[in-house]
């Protein structure tokens, strides 16, 4: 293999990134436990935060459907009405309609 193809596939770079890796994670391994301990309070007060908007979330899609829920049945109970209120009454001689009116 000749030097020309060697550098040209890459291989170089790769061994450059992969010691740059190694040197990089021997210096930042030893202070990720400091780190995790600062960052802690602040990661559990963002998940405590977010668990609340979680909760106060599904209070206002329970109060929204109880709203929706309300609405439905008061617009059911409308056409029941008024489909009740256009139908004629028949007597029950026959099928003469009679007006409530008249009666």
């Amino acid at each position: 293999m000749k030097l020309d193809d060697f550098i040209k596939s890459g291989t170089p770079l790769g061994i450059a990134i992969g010691i740059g890796a190694t040197v990089m994670a021997a210096a930042v391994i030893p202070v990720l436990p400091a780190l995790a301990r600062v960052a802690r309070p602040t990661a559990r007060a963002a998940i405590k935060s977010g668990l609340l908007l979680a909760e106060r979330g599904r209070e206002i899609i329970a109060e929204a459907s109880e709203e929706l829920e309300d609405i439905l049945a008061e617009a059911r109970a409308d056409l029941h009405r008024e489909k009740h209120m256009s139908e004629p009454e028949f007597s029950e001689f026959g099928d003469i309609p009679t007006d409530q009116d008249d009666l």
